[in-house]
């Protein structure tokens, strides 16, 4: 079993990357469990044509944990993924990496935690305790990065490799970085910019993932590109980053840069 995670920056498009990455796999004739590691809770969306599923959180609160049935959390959305949302507190109330804690040991209770792939999606701008817990206890064993070549974004990519350094050295964490994903903002010299930040902290670009307008109109009709438009060129892009994905064996602790190296590295391309 191949258990992976995406970090990101906050709307730097890891859902949407997630989401197609699974409808691809799922093609491939695989079993694909994705976990929405998110409080805003539409990692799955688009696999679900749209609906918002009931999160693990907002199930515990009303009915307890002890009342929850494996079919109350886990839905069958396109081509036969499994999606699960873990959900966070209230607005204002309580720590959100809680829910993801509550949503692995309730998994892990049903025997749910199988399959080929699990694809974990899972917010990257503060890597809090909760956050980081599908690295610190071995779930995710390989993290994927998913950035573009804004300095903010590469910024929260930077801080994702100091975790993934720290948590290298535990004995129950099995994570390491296993690539980078550039989702493209159409910025001046961004793939060379990201190939280059990917070879400073010790890994490689996995995919390099253009703008294209057909991801929001598939949005629009709440699909994924995969559904939406399977022989699109963007289509071709999340296939090609299942297939590297799937083959991807180089593994490493990734060496972090200071803030001032980051600036300087972004400097030289822009």
């Amino acid at each position: 079993m191949k258990q992976i995670a995406l970090y990101g920056k906050g709307g730097i498009g890891k859902s949407t990357t997630s989401a197609n990455l699974s409808a691809a796999l799922s093609g491939r004739e695989l079993s694909v469990l994705q976990i929405g590691c998110d409080p805003k809770r539409d990692s799955t969306r688009m696999l679900m044509q749209g609906r918002f599923i009931p999160t693990v959180m907002d199930l515990v609160r009303v009915r307890g944990e002890t009342a929850i049935s494996l079919s109350d959390i886990v839905f069958t959305g396109y081509n036969g993924i499994r999606c699960v949302e873990a959900g966070g507190p209230e607005p204002g109330v309580g720590c959100a990496g809680r829910g993801i804690i509550a949503t692995f040991q309730i998994l892990e209770k049903f025997g749910a935690l199988k399959g080929d792939v699990i694809v974990y999606d899972v917010l990257g701008d503060v890597v809090c305790g909760g956050f980081a817990m599908p690295m610190r206890e071995g779930y995710a064993q390989e993290i994927y990065l998913v950035t573009s070549g804004e300095l903010m974004s590469l910024y929260a990519a930077n801080n994702i490799c100091k975790a993934i350094q720290r948590l290298s050295s535990r004995v129950k964490s099995k994570c390491r970085l296993a690539g980078v994903i550039c989702n493209a903002k159409d910025q001046p010299r961004e793939e060379e910019l990201v190939t280059a930040f990917a070879r400073r902290v010790n890994s490689s670009m996995v995919q390099y993932i253009p703008r294209d307008h057909i991801v929001q109109e598939a949005e629009m009709n709440r699909q994924t590109v995969i559904e939406y438009r399977p022989d699109s060129v963007q289509a071709g892009h999340y296939r090609s980053l299942a297939q590297r994905i799937m083959e991807n064996n180089r593994l490493t602790i990734p060496t972090p840069l200071e803030i001032d190296e980051l600036e300087s590295l972004a400097r030289e391309f822009f």
